[in-house]
């Protein structure tokens, strides 16, 4: 059974610096302002030979319930009653500080067993925090550089002691996350003339990433869903920085979500740490297969919503709309009408896009949305038979044949389905750089239709078969 560990201390101590180490990846932001961490992040983590679960948290505050720094310490202190064994952190550069005091107080009352981690010992006079540090009275601290990797050994060695060899080394399970670096171009179709397309797997799990503006409600549709407040939520905009994974489980289906930062205009975004931000929100859609977009349906459709939009369709995820803060609406109905519209009209690269009206304050159209999300995964994953593309291009080229190019007729001769995730096909032709981008969209949207395939993005390459003779001069 593995166990988790959570990383405790105030901020700006190095608890993320020290998370990514362990976790092998450079996952939580990290940056010299106190405070970056907000939400709490849980992660499979190796150190050596032990495999575990740690959590990252937010720096210990001393700050009232209702504020901001309230509500981080409320999610660090479930950080601690889930964890079976925690890393207190301390600058041993700084030395002890009130605060560190104060918070051991609250970590020994838990009654988990504690390592006491004195992290930048690396640092010149780092010797006195250290000796410092023995007044906690959570005995001797483990002298680490979370920064360069120093003192690894000794918090393994740590950690066995604390837990017991037989907890910490009886079973060693290599629990690796799915590398963001997957191929985001498509998955390959082994044998595309097969006439037999394979089924929709309902128990696949399923990676969601959740985008859009600050303030649109996204940490509070996440919690909605899960039924849970595991996300930091408030009425101040941009509260959450890192790019947060949430394992859930959909009548009984396997759900990442993945909280984003909002996303402001690039021109807006000036700070250092806001840039970072937005980077991570941008691996997360790259790491998902469905993303919802989540507008402010009092505010809907702003040039930032369909630039956020255009980039997911670029990527080749497959695009939810959801329209939030329904509940603040006086005339759904007629509104309604108008969105549909306006969605139509705006994103017309991923025609018949999938949009649902959601309350994540009341929990209203939550249904809706998954039902959306499973229908959109379905075509994102839906796969053409080669036969039925070539009886549908036969009847496509009677109708309306490609332009005559300087005076030279094109000829279209097959096309073929070649990726899945999103679909993409290749048509073979006599001159492809020749072909017209507007025949190419009418391709496509014909497509669109007699395949129902709405609201994903279609990718269609163009391709000409080698000509033997090609290059030879012309004998005499």
């Amino acid at each position: 059974m593995t166990f988790k560990v959570a990383i405790i201390g105030r901020p700006n101590v190095g608890k993320s610096t020290l998370f990514n180490r362990l976790v092998g990846r450079k996952l939580a932001l990290v940056d010299d302002t106190p405070g970056v961490t907000r939400d709490r992040r849980v992660h499979a983590a190796k150190l050596y030979d032990i495999t575990f679960d740690v959590i990252d948290t937010a720096g210990f505050e001393d700050a009232p319930a209702a504020s901001l720094p309230g509500r981080m310490r409320a999610q660090t202190e479930i950080a601690i009653t889930e964890a079976d064994l925690i890393f207190f952190l301390i600058d041993a550069k700084a030395g002890l500080m009130p605060d560190d005091r104060t918070f051991a107080e609250v970590v020994r009352k838990s009654g988990k067993p504690v390592v006491l981690v004195a992290n930048k010992a690396e640092a010149r006079g780092a010797q006195g925090g250290m000796l410092e540090a023995w007044e906690l009275g959570m005995g001797e601290p483990i002298p680490v550089s979370a920064e360069h990797g120093q003192g690894m050994p000794d918090l393994r060695d740590a950690v066995i002691e604390a837990l017991g060899e037989e907890r910490v080394l009886g079973k060693d399970e290599d629990d690796e996350e799915i590398a963001a670096s997957e191929v985001l171009i498509g998955e390959d179709i082994a044998d595309p003339d097969a006439e037999e397309v394979p089924a929709y797997d309902e128990t696949k799990p399923l990676r969601i990433a959740v985008v859009g503006r600050p303030n649109a409600g996204k940490s509070t549709l996440i919690n909605a869903l899960i039924g849970e407040e595991r996300l930091l939520t408030g009425p101040e905009a941009g509260i959450t920085r890192d790019s947060i994974s949430v394992d859930w489980d959909w009548r009984g289906r396997l759900i990442k979500l993945f909280d984003t930062a909002g996303m402001r205009r690039k021109a807006k975004v000036q700070e250092k740490l806001e840039k970072l931000s937005v980077a991570d929100g941008l691996r997360a859609i790259r790491f998902a297969e469905i993303v919802i977009i989540v507008l402010d349906a009092t505010i809907p459709f702003e040039k930032q919503d369909l630039q956020i939009a255009d980039l997911i369709i670029r990527e080749g995820r497959a695009p939810v709309i959801a329209f939030n803060k329904w509940d603040l609406i006086d005339n759904p109905q007629q509104l309604l009408a108008e969105l549909r519209e306006k969605t139509e009209r705006l994103l017309p690269q991923a025609r018949g896009i999938q949009a649902v009206t959601v309350s994540a304050e009341t929990g209203r159209g939550l249904d809706k949305l998954m039902d959306a999300v499973i229908k959109t995964h379905k075509v994102w994953n839906s796969r053409v038979s080669t036969g039925k593309l070539n009886r549908w291009l036969e009847g496509i080229l009677a109708h309306h044949p490609p332009p005559a190019v300087a005076g030279r007729r094109l000829k279209v001769k097959y096309v073929t389905q070649a990726k899945t995730r999103p679909p993409g096909f290749v048509v073979s032709c006599s001159r492809p750089d020749a072909m017209p981008q507007s025949y190419v969209r009418y391709l496509v949207n014909n497509l669109r239709d007699a395949f129902d395939i709405p609201g994903v993005p279609i990718r269609m390459a163009l391709r000409t078969s080698d000509n033997p003779f090609a290059g030879r001069a012309k004998k005499r």
